[in-house]
């Protein structure tokens, strides 16, 4: 045979395997979506099903530290670790080893077998009998894309016998349904994993409850009590004669909600950031557990350091020992006095943004009411003890409700407006308490021109009194002209005491908020549902008429995001009472200096905080058209709204500059030991840096956590100054970081620490102006080394007694002088 041709056949030889090889390794790695009857079958160990376009796979796995094994389906495009899995097959029924295989036998069933034990079934799909009698060589199950696992009986793939669409577990993805068929008794709920090791059968399930005659709503469930209700508002619910279900819809985001061990979740993928993100999760606060203050009341959320139930109109506590003990879940009953009488003067009190109450029990939806026609309709019927009339995408619906008002949650701007059936007397006495109100708002003529004079006349005997010792550096209160002008701003309104009384249930301990020097403070609510901080000084108080003016005056006229706002004032006799705005979460001392609620305040938080400060404090120092010095800055003036966010409060002993004044001197003393700057506390000389000194403080008690006049386990006779101090010195100052703070950054906990020390300078001239304090705490600038502070050690009280202070006091943070003659 000639070379030349000997060559070309081993040539094509080796062409033909390589071919040949390709073909193998091809068919070896091409990926699959479908099982078919007899031919294919998935193992453990053998590869996964994907989806067409590669949405979503399955296959064997094992969740979390677990060694057992699972059919389950996930998505193929969102992993980089972990799998998020999203329906399991054998929750209940794990393997113990990988000899598991999945197949379909010759009734159209999904069976899962471990290896050598055909004959046992780990897990397996039931197919109706009517089905069953198919042409086995056309079955098939296949993974769609949209993560769907259908068994087929024909081969055009479109007449399906079962799906896994059909059988959520714990995760609703889009094309699922959660709900019920009327037809066929079927129900679809999801029910939370047993742990993340294990994907078993949990303890909480999320169901719909398809009420027939009112609204549907989302139930969440531990075991069979109720644990969390949905709004029933616009939900995209479908409801016909045979169904009445949830489906989720949207754009093409992947997005997926999820029932865990405690809450149910909706995320969605981020490609940027390569992890889930959270859209919404419930429950949260405590209001939102069902049934938080029983029947015939309302939770109100924002109400954290103060009992945040509150009884419904013409409702009073059923226990009044449990609801003083903070215990709501008895609930409220008729009050004596509110006793129905069905026709005789009964009428509706509206109770604002609320979450509707339970439709599960004794309500009725009827759709094309007016609100007018709603409330005849509730009205005519004796049993209707409330109703709630609302329009969404031009239908209007009526809902009714005839048993206890249940799951009744207040919301700050969202929710509806529900009206609850009272009798005649409570009816009227809820109208004469609006109609003050509003008559104080809208005929302000003649009462407001009478108070005005009357303030007038008050504050200009008090300036003519207050020459004789005024100090002719500085000014020591508001001019008489300033008050008079703020008191003709239409925002600042006049309360008379009446509604003050009401508000406050006569001040009622339960709504006590707090009390310090000054008198007290307490929650209240308006006869428009708005609520309100209303601080009354106590007549033996300290702080007088010319405190009491000077805070009004100042107040009314400053307006920012972290200075608490002032709503209106009352004076009549001997009350001196401010409306205040209402900060539900108390003052930064209650959380900072409480071992337990101390851990709410992540350093993020604590950060955000005192940046908070900062920006209030420029706006005093710089940004306001008064120069405003606060002179009693601290935590406990430091309260906390709804989301955390920081607002300083009480200006009673605050002072104006004018012009280019940039300090000034009193012998009248004012503040809290442990804030006071040293040139202020001892020759009484004040200004903006006066204020910084009492910031630095603040800085270094949320860093650490601790009071600045607490003992230090290590020298008692230092205070935090100077612990801090030392630290410093040392190169260790991060050791001061409150203990419970399991995280942070060490970069700026450093940056508020060298910043608070230069707060905190002995020499004023040294402490930074605020201006350079937030650029500073941004990055922006780059604070310079500080020198030695003021106040490095404790006060021996044992000593040196001060008469001003009580005996034995161990700490005097929340102690405010009022008047001290300068040594």
């Amino acid at each position: 045979m000639p070379l030349f041709h000997t060559y070309k056949v081993a040539n094509a030889q080796k062409m033909l395997f390589k071919a040949l090889l390709l073909f193998l390794l091809f068919r070896f790695c091409e990926s699959r979506d479908t099982i078919t009857w007899n031919q294919e079958q998935l193992k453990d160990g053998g590869g996964v099903l994907v989806s067409k376009q590669s949405k979503f796979e399955l296959g064997f796995f094992s969740p979390g530290n677990s060694s057992y094994r699972y059919v389950g389906i996930w998505y193929s495009q969102t992993e980089v670790s972990n799998k998020t899995v999203v329906w399991v097959a054998n929750r209940n029924n794990p393997i113990n080893d990988t000899s598991g295989v999945l197949t379909i036998n010759r009734y159209g069933e999904l069976v899962l077998y471990a290896y050598n034990m055909e004959s046992t079934p780990i897990w397996s799909t039931y197919v109706s009998r009517s089905v069953q009698n198919v042409n086995t060589t056309t079955l098939s199950a296949q993974l769609l894309d949209t993560g769907n696992l259908v068994v087929f009986q024909d081969n055009n793939n479109e007449i399906s016998i079962w799906q896994s669409f059909d059988h959520p577990t714990d995760t609703l993805i889009r094309g699922m349904k959660v709900g019920v068929n009327w037809k066929s008794g079927q129900e679809w709920v999801l029910t939370s994993w047993k742990s993340q090791d294990d994907p078993g059968t949990g303890d909480y399930t999320l169901r719909l409850y398809p009420n027939q005659i009112a609204s549907p709503q989302f139930f969440m469930y531990k075991g069979s009590s109720k644990y969390w209700r949905s709004d029933t508002g616009p939900i995209d619910f479908v409801t016909n004669q045979e169904e009445t279900y949830y489906l989720m819809n949207g754009t093409n985001t992947i997005t997926r909600a999820t029932v865990t061990d405690s809450a149910v979740e909706r995320l969605t993928w981020d490609d940027g950031g390569l992890q889930w993100e959270e859209d919404f999760s419930a429950p949260k606060s405590r209001c939102d557990w069902y049934g938080q203050c029983g029947a015939n009341s309302k939770c109100s959320p924002d109400n954290v350091n103060v009992f945040w139930c509150d009884c419904l109109p013409g409702y009073v506590p059923k226990s009044i020992s449990d609801w003083n003990h903070k215990n709501g879940t008895g609930g409220c009953v008729s009050n004596r006095l509110g006793l129905l009488k069905c026709g005789d003067g009964d009428g509706f009190v509206k109770v604002a943004r609320v979450k509707y109450p339970d439709t599960s029990i004794g309500a009725l939806l009827k759709s094309g009411m007016s609100a007018k026609e709603c409330e005849q309709e509730c009205l005519r019927n004796c049993s209707c003890t409330a109703y709630l009339s609302t329009e969404y995408e031009g239908l209007v619906d009526c809902l009714t409700w005839y048993d206890d008002l249940m799951d009744i949650l207040v919301y700050t701007e969202v929710g509806q407006d529900l009206y609850v059936r009272v009798n005649a007397t409570v009816l009227a006495a809820n109208a004469r308490r609006s109609e003050g109100f509003l008559e104080r708002r809208g005929m302000l003529a003649i009462p407001i021109l009478s108070a005005v004079l009357a303030l007038v006349l008050i504050i200009m005997l008090a300036c003519w009194w207050g020459k004789k010792n005024r100090n002719t550096k500085g000014i020591d209160f508001v001019e008489a002209d300033e008050l008079v002008e703020n008191q003709t701003n239409p925002e600042l309104q006049f309360f008379d005491l009446d509604t003050i009384i009401a508000a406050t249930d006569h001040f009622s301990r339960v709504n006590e908020l707090g009390h310090g020097g000054f008198g007290s403070v307490y929650k209240g609510q308006l006869p428009n549902e708005e609520k309100v901080a209303v601080k009354r000084l106590s007549q033996t108080s300290g702080q007088g008429i010319k405190e009491f003016k000077n805070e009004v005056a100042v107040i009314a006229r400053l307006q920012h995001r972290n200075l608490v706002k002032l709503l209106g004032c009352c004076i009549k006799g001997e009350e001196r009472i401010l409306v205040l705005e209402y900060m539900p979460n108390k003052s930064l001392n209650s959380f900072l200096f409480d071992s337990t609620r101390r851990s709410f305040l992540d350093w993020e938080k604590r950060f955000e905080i005192i940046n908070g400060i900062a920006r209030g404090i420029l706006y005093l120092h710089q940004d306001s058209r008064l120069r405003i010095i606060h002179r009693d800055l601290k935590t406990s003036n430091i309260l906390l709204d709804t989301k955390m966010n920081p607002k300083i409060s009480d200006f009673g002993m605050a002072r104006i500059f004018h012009g280019d004044q940039l300090q000034d001197k009193t012998s009248r003393i004012v503040g809290t030991y442990g804030y006071m700057s040293p040139e202020y506390a001892i020759f009484g000389r004040f200004s903006t840096k006066s204020d910084i000194f009492s910031f630095g403080i603040i800085m270094l008690e949320i860093v650490s956590g601790r009071k600045n006049n607490g003992y230090d386990l290590e020298d008692p006779s230092m205070n935090l100054i100077g612990r801090v101090w030392e630290l410093w010195g040392e190169g260790r100052a991060l050791d001061i970081v409150d203990s419970t703070l399991k995280s942070y950054k060490p970069n700026e906990v450093m940056r508020c620490i060298q910043v608070a020390l230069l707060c905190v300078q002995e020499d004023s001239k040294d402490r930074p102006a605020i201006s350079a304090i937030v650029f500073m705490l941004s990055g922006e600038l780059s604070p310079p080394l500080p020198k030695h502070p003021a106040f490095v050690y404790r006060r021996d009280f044992s000593a040196d007694v001060d008469p001003l202070l009580p005996n034995g006091s161990d700490s005097v943070n929340d102690l405010t002088i009022t008047t001290m003659e300068v040594r």
